[in-house]
């Protein structure tokens, strides 16, 4: 497979008051094209610090970050041609409809009108948005906004979409739903970087995922592998009381980490 992401011992200190906080502490990744990776951790982990350092948001204090063949601190403006960008808060501007919204970042792009129309078409299918095109985004619900986020963030057809929580706030009828818009993108070709704090949805996404924790990478793995290796020492202590248990990813996160993820509430990360 091809390598499309590669970090090597990235780092991230902020300083709080008086006090430095390392909030990415020497994370390696490693991803490849056309997969999705989910990364996956409690608030605070520094998951969002780390996606923000790889999207040429915030700079990298040490280390080294690659997409798609070019270095992030060296050649910021190559990375942003490759890449798209979909955030926790969004981006849309709600007093505007749906379609101004993708017609201004595609020309913002650089792309020419009418071939901005013509992605219009394709996305607004793809994404299944055609029917609010014309309504101001104020009146979208939670997953037709976020859907609309999507297709300004892949207006200009990237390489890979980095992805900060989309379905945060969705309820699960239309979470499930984006899901599968996700899966289409793969479908098609597209490399994904899913930051969650959804254990249901890295399980059902992630092609691959790494757990961070504490700034740092816990574990890393498919989710069968990772499910795997708790199962086998939760096998060993259960057989002899001869229970049977169905491992989820909330026991990997639980065991690598000592703490529950399960119905984490949102909080910001730094």
């Amino acid at each position: 497979m091809t390598e499309i992401i590669k970090v090597t011992d990235l780092k991230k200190s902020f300083k709080v008051k008086d006090q430095v906080v390392e909030a990415v502490r020497g994370v390696n990744l490693s991803i490849n094209q056309g997969e999705i990776f989910g990364f996956l951790g409690p608030n605070g982990a520094g998951k969002t610090t780390t996606q923000r350092m790889l999207t040429t948001l915030l700079r990298i204090d040490s280390g080294r970050a690659e997409i798609a063949g070019f270095d992030v601190v060296r050649s910021p403006g190559e990375v942003r041609k490759h890449i798209g960008y979909v955030s926790q808060l969004g981006g849309a501007d709600i007093d505007a409809t749906g379609y101004e919204n993708i017609m201004l970042a595609g020309l913002l792009y650089g792309l020419k009108k009418q071939h901005v129309k013509e992605k219009i078409k394709e996305l607004s299918k793809l994404l299944e948005i055609n029917e609010i095109l014309d309504r101001v985004v104020r009146t979208y619900s939670g997953g037709q906004k976020r859907r609309l986020e999507i297709a300004l963030g892949i207006i200009h057809e990237p390489e890979i979409l980095f992805m900060d929580e989309p379905t945060t706030g969705l309820d699960p009828h239309n979470r499930a739903h984006l899901w599968e818009h996700i899966r289409k993108l793969k479908e098609n070709g597209m490399t994904i970087f899913l930051t969650t704090h959804y254990l249901n949805e890295a399980d059902e996404l992630a092609d691959r995922l790494a757990i961070m924790d504490h700034g740092e990478i816990i574990t890393e793995g498919t989710p069968a592998q990772l499910k795997s290796q708790i199962s086998e020492e939760e096998v060993e202590q259960r057989i002899k009381r001869e229970v049977q248990t169905n491992v989820t990813l909330d026991d990997v996160f639980l065991k690598v980490t000592g703490r529950s993820l399960r119905d984490t509430g949102k909080e910001e990360e730094q």
